[in-house]
């Protein structure tokens, strides 16, 4: 399961199930659970943690140190659940001490080509980031969400559930859940209905969210005025309570935004 040419240090934990490609490197602090895979020419490094069934494609550098002047050699780390896929090329770094020291990854995302995930962030599980998007550090992006090829995306900006982006998109402002946007600089364009419908969501809370988006973005309020609107189920007729539970993140988020919204 090891080829003999591979660069496996005598200090990293590794499940006895790993396969590990030609030439890949592994280093001294790095935990990889059962049944991942490291192709050839791969780097896994620095204080990095893998759960079960991650797949590292060739030429990877996972945990890599921070692309921040600031950060002096400190012990920062890098956590990643399991099942996740990273395709050829991508790079991502562990965290710094200015932050809370962990780059964290959770479950199940796929993540293609020459993506770059910086220090600090923080990814949910499911999510899809299509090649070469490149994410700064500090960045928070929710469960499922979907991000296009080259879509880039400014330090500290968050990313709701379920949200997407269209290729070759720059986000400097956070985009809030379910909300689909393009372009550069972004703009918000509805919300992500397709998406959604594949993940189980009924016709009325689809309808629900369609009402929510027109009341921030179609209405002339300003956010908070938005914010307290949807508040009040009754003003946007949120009668049963399973519907209104998908209220929930995108309320919950628009009432945290620090750097505003993607508008």
């Amino acid at each position: 399961m090891i080829h003999p040419s591979a660069l496996i240090d005598p200090k990293a934990e590794i499940d006895a199930s790993v396969e590990v490609g030609p030439f890949a490197v592994i280093g001294p602090d790095v935990q990889m659970g059962p049944n991942c895979v490291v192709h050839a020419f791969a780097q896994v490094t620095g204080r990095t943690r893998l759960g079960r069934a991650n797949t590292i494609h060739s030429h990877c550098v996972i945990g890599g140190p921070p692309q921040d002047k600031k950060y002096q050699g400190e012990p920062t780390a890098l956590e990643i659940g399991d099942s996740n896929t990273f395709r050829e090329c991508c790079t991502v770094n562990t965290g710094t001490v200015q932050d809370a020291g962990v780059t964290r990854i959770g479950n199940n995302n796929w993540i293609m080509a020459y993506v770059h995930i910086a220090h600090d962030c923080q990814i949910g599980s499911h999510t899809i980031m299509a090649n070469a998007t490149q994410l700064a550090g500090h960045v928070t992006v929710g469960d499922w969400a979907i991000l296009g090829g080259l879509t880039g995306v400014h330090q500290f900006v968050r990313i709701g559930v379920h949200a997407m982006t269209g290729a070759g998109t720059t986000l400097l402002q956070d985009l809030p859940p379910y909300v689909i946007a393009t372009g550069n600089p972004a703009a918000a364009h509805g919300i992500n209905a397709e998406g959604l419908k594949r993940r189980g969501m009924s016709a009325a809370q689809i309808a629900l969210l369609r009402r929510a988006y027109k009341l921030v973005y179609k209405s002339g309020l300003t956010l908070a005025e938005s914010l307290a609107q949807l508040q009040d189920a009754d003003s946007i007729g949120a009668a049963d309570t399973q519907d209104q539970a998908v209220l929930g993140p995108l309320m919950d988020f628009l009432a945290a935004s620090g750097r505003g919204i993607v508008r």
